[in-house]
């Protein structure tokens, strides 16, 4: 079936609605998965992993640890998820770069900053967790191999109040899965096979508890389907024992066009995202079926700082976070005027970007700033965006509002009160952070100018599995834990409510990873 266009119809025929309703009305899914009296298990494990993200393989570390033998399941043909393409960008509160930089932070303003990107809807004992144990975290990727820009002050995000982030070496989350793996591998008794889907849990014979997983080797995930999940026959059946439990580490759903749609009417099946292809719900929807908690399942983060010239989540979110959103402006290039506050939080900057591109869907924003606009870590990533064409340079103004057919004299306008503003010492219209006590204008008037073009994808899905701060799965019939279920990672849903605070989900991700694999 193609993926072009998802009708009622189709929907239907694939089962989707009785899908979605199943996760709140799960009182007799037990029976949808198989029992240990139904199955003979082909290989026994004492813990089973689902996924290769951050939250799977620090999970699988911490179990293999502790002595256990650990099967870590990927369905794609790389090891990563997300985890692998993201940025690189780390929250760190309480960092020694923090204190040699006289950066003030505390507990309470790391959770304040999260309420308020997530519209005080997050489940605060997590936030306490992750902000309690980032140092520790932080410190084990560094053991386990992981290389980052430390020394050095670290990086202001949108949506904080301080600089508390710290990025990797090469600006990717894969200066810290590809070490984490080679470090998983050789711990005695962890096996990662990739190219294996999970297809269900199998339950204790009484049905309370999770004994282990069916799944199929040698699968190939076919992106020309309209569901993956539910079309895609490939593999050959297994069955693996999981004798202290599974922990499902299987990330977001940010690339499945049935689900998400599902969750939010408003993004159209053809929308890009900035997730990997297998980004999808299948393994939620089969804890959602034995009965697991669901928590904020509609809330999907959009990334207000990716452009819709280039596919996935590229090098954009690099130039504009760390670079043109910093010091620099965007504006609505149907009038050259700002229009919203560019390091606030992910989904205000969303929100207001859309506003424009539903009154006219092709008048992308506009990033725009100069060459000390850019953070210095980012530096080699500046000429990678001109090379792939995401990001332009002009030597004026005038050619930079040609080239995108702004208003010069009204962007003019917009650049120098921003620039008068911000070295008078007054406060920004748009309450703009980071430009207070600044020595020089934010914009360098002499050029050349760099500009982005701007267009919000589906980055995060906030929903998911109920966890408690053990990382144990919450029962949706009994509000206690699912024996021998946990979760970590996006797969997960509570700690980050309406919106995520941008670079919190490599904390979140590697720390619940930590403690599932601590407490299983």
């Amino acid at each position: 079936m193609s993926q072009e266009k998802m009708s009622r119809r189709d929907a239907l025929k694939l089962g989707v609605i009785g899908a979605g309703a199943a996760m709140f009305g799960a009182t007799n899914a037990m029976a949808a998965a198989p029992t240990e009296k139904d199955v003979k298990f082909d290989e026994e494990y004492d813990v089973i992993i689902i996924g290769t993200g951050f939250a799977g393989l620090a999970a699988a570390a911490k179990a293999a640890e502790r002595g256990y033998k650990v099967l870590i399941l990927e369905k794609m043909g790389r090891v990563g998820g997300n985890s692998v393409i993201n940025g690189g960008a780390f929250a760190v509160p309480m960092s020694p770069d923090q204190k040699a930089f006289g950066i003030v932070d505390s507990k309470e303003l790391f959770i304040n900053d999260a309420l308020k990107a997530g519209l005080g809807i997050n489940h605060v004992e997590m936030l306490e967790t992750i902000f309690t144990r980032a140092l520790e975290t932080f410190n084990f990727t560094v053991k386990c191999g992981a290389k980052y820009q430390t020394g050095k002050k670290p990086t202001w995000f949108g949506g904080h109040s301080v600089n508390r982030t710290i990025v990797t070496e090469n600006l990717s989350g894969s200066a810290i899965i590809q070490p984490m793996a080679v470090f998983v591998e050789k711990l005695p008794g962890c096996k990662i096979m990739t190219r294996t889907k999970m297809d269900d849990f199998v339950m204790s014979a009484d049905g309370t508890s999770v004994v282990g997983v069916t799944a199929r080797t040698n699968y190939r995930f076919d992106n020309k389907l309209l569901s993956d999940d539910m079309e895609n026959k490939s593999g050959e059946k297994k069955v693996y024992k999981a004798k202290k439990g599974v922990i499902l580490a299987s990330g977001g759903f940010s690339m499945d066009k049935v689900f998400r749609k599902l969750q939010d009417p408003r993004i159209a099946d053809d929308q890009d995202a900035t997730n990997h292809e297998g980004a999808t719900a299948g393994a939620l929807l089969k804890a959602f079926q034995i009965g697991a908690m669901p928590v904020h399942i509609d809330w999907i983060q959009q990334g207000p700082w990716a452009s819709p010239d280039e596919r996935g989540f590229g090098v954009a979110p690099l130039l504009t976070q760390q670079g043109l959103f910093v010091l620099g402006v965007a504006v609505d290039v149907r009038n050259g005027k700002r229009f919203m506050n560019e390091m606030a939080d992910r989904k205000t900057r969303a929100d207001a970007e859309y506003v424009i591109l539903r009154e006219a869907p092709k008048a992308y924003p506009v990033a725009i700033g100069t060459y000390k606009t850019f953070e210095e870590q980012i530096y080699p990533a500046i000429e990678k965006g001109l090379q792939t064409g995401v990001m332009k340079k002009f030597d004026t103004l005038d050619a930079l509002a040609a080239n995108y057919k702004i208003p010069a004299d009204a962007l003019k306008e917009t650049v120098k009160v921003y620039n008068e503003t911000a070295l008078a010492g007054k406060e920004d219209a748009f309450k703009k952070q980071t430009l207070k006590d600044l020595k020089e204008a934010p914009i360098d008037m002499k050029g050349p100018f760099y500009a982005i073009r701007l267009m919000p994808k589906p980055h995060h899905t906030m929903g998911g599995l109920k966890i408690d701060t053990k990382a144990r799965v919450i029962s949706g019939n009994t509000n206690k834990p699912i024996p021998g279920l946990f979760a970590a990672g996006e797969v997960t849903g509570g700690t980050h409510g309406a919106s995520r605070l941008g670079t919190v989900a490599v904390t979140d991700c590697l720390t619940f990873g930590m403690i599932a694999g601590e407490n299983i």
